[in-house]
């Protein structure tokens, strides 16, 4: 099993939110997209949360979301897993969250796209490290069904939260 990494993030200095999931699934790495299953909820859920239009192509979704003040990320840098199962990683590195939150010093909110990434972040940076930031763990908004997934409608009730702190 090869070894596989994430991607870059995505922010802008002035960024309040920063969104955490774990690993991106093989389709996400295959196109260098974060979210790029068109099955996730992510994009969606994002549309809806700032009454926007579906946009189409990645780069006006990476920059309607930094318009927005929100980042993207991952906890984890690299891993080895086959598939694109959370459950499948192994021997994970995580990402230099810190530093990326000291260069990002508007942060206030900091989301777990599920619940590996937020053991993730637990297990590496800590729920205390940033005091000043408040860290969540939100439903995945992966299409796999599990024992914490929700529908479309009951996870953007819940993601709703992010607007307060923008």
């Amino acid at each position: 099993m090869e070894k596989i990494f994430g991607l870059a993030p995505v922010a802008n200095l002035d960024a309040r939110v920063l969104i955490l999931g774990s690993m991106p699934s093989e389709q996400s790495l295959q196109k260098q997209e974060y979210y790029g299953n068109k099955r996730n909820h992510f994009w969606p859920i994002m549309f809806q949360l700032f009454d926007s239009p579906e946009l189409i192509a990645y780069d006006d979704k990476i920059a309607f979301l930094k318009e927005k003040r929100v980042a993207l990320w991952d906890v984890l840098y690299s891993c080895h897993r086959e598939g694109s199962l959370d459950a499948n990683i192994r021997n994970e590195e995580p990402n230099e969250i810190e530093n990326f939150v000291k260069t990002h010093r508007g942060l206030r909110l900091i989301i777990c796209n599920g619940t590996k990434a937020y053991k993730s972040y637990q297990k590496y940076i800590g729920l205390d490290r940033f005091p000043e930031i408040e860290v969540v763990r939100l439903p995945s908004t992966s299409p796999v069904p599990g024992k914490y997934n929700k529908t479309l409608e009951g996870k953007l009730q819940e993601w709703e939260m992010i607007k307060t702190y923008l």
